[in-house]
């Protein structure tokens, strides 16, 4: 499909109103005047439009040819963008990577990480995406996401995966202060903690089965979509459940939630990062590197036992 509007002509107008001239423009893009000219009168005949004002000393753009210059402006821009990114594509770096993050561990854990690959200048699209339970394995096995931050050693489905491990998670029962658990005899039993709705934090996964812990089978329970929320109902004494110890110190410090003893405690999580064997991109492997840094995570993750 033929169109009379070209990146030539776009850069020819940018560089007119810029210049303040037809000769200023010239200079600047190393041609004569008349090659000018003759660029912008082809448009204007092409379009059917007069995009300068020739009756005064400066080249004056009409409505029309300023509407023509801002839109052309921000083809200008991702024209240049689509080339940085082809350079970019060519020397092995990713135009995007989707990282999936564990809702057991805050988004927070990955700030530093984050800032540091900015640090070095290459502008590859970074996105976190939060999955529960199988949803982080879920989401890299059906490659919705090229790396996971935090992949339990539960749900590995079967593949090429590489993973590392970062540590494990230790968790705590915990209420809120006004709680008719905080009146039990602890260690609680099941019978103490059946009588309460139980805090779930439903697994995202779509293809692999779905799973959960620390819910007794005669317990009710009120489902939400992650652990912020989990924490949150908790607070409020809606439900109870078991926690990330990391995600509640300062609700536990503060008296938001209270930490009691069951009888049957729940065994920490060991999480890992993961990856596709074969995938190799520059950006990828950077965070591999970085996110296996030892004690890198240790204000949230707990070095696993050897």
């Amino acid at each position: 499909m033929h169109t009379a509007i070209t990146i030539d002509a776009l850069k020819v107008l940018d560089a007119i109103e810029r210049r303040g001239s037809f000769a200023g423009a010239a200079n600047e893009l190393f041609r004569v005047p008349s090659a000018i000219s003759y660029t912008v009168q082809k448009l204007e005949e092409d379009l059917g439009i007069s995009i300068f004002d020739r009756g005064g000393h400066r080249a004056t753009l009409t409505p029309a040819g300023r509407y023509l210059l801002t839109e052309g402006r921000a083809l200008l821009e991702a024209t240049d963008a689509l080339a940085h990114t082809a350079r970019q594509v060519a020397q092995g770096w990713e135009t995007r990577l989707k990282i999936a993050l564990n809702t057991l561990l805050p988004v927070d854990a990955l700030f530093t990480t984050i800032r540091e690959f900015y640090a070095l200048g290459v502008p590859v699209e970074v996105q976190l995406i939060e999955e529960v339970f199988a949803g982080a394995w879920d989401a890299l096995q059906s490659r919705r996401v090229d790396l996971v931050f935090g992949a339990d050693q539960f749900s590995k489905p079967a593949g090429p995966f590489a993973t590392r491990v970062l540590g494990e998670v230790l968790f705590v029962y915990a209420v809120a202060p006004d709680h008719p658990l905080t009146k039990a005899t602890q260690p609680l039993s099941e019978a103490d903690i059946a009588q309460y709705p139980a805090a779930v934090a439903a697994d995202s996964t779509r293809g692999l089965p779905p799973g959960s812990a620390g819910i007794f089978r005669r317990q009710h329970t009120l489902t939400v979509s992650n652990i912020d929320q989990k924490i949150a109902i908790q607070a409020a004494g809606l439900a109870v459940g078991w926690l990330p110890q990391s995600r509640i110190r300062s609700a536990l410090a503060n008296g938001q939630l209270v930490a009691l003893e069951v009888q049957e405690p729940r065994p920490p999580v060991i999480l890992h990062i993961a990856r596709h064997t074969d995938d190799v991109g520059k950006a990828l492997m950077w965070f591999w590197n970085k996110l296996s840094e030892p004690e890198r995570f240790q204000a949230w993750i707990n070095p696993s036992p050897t």
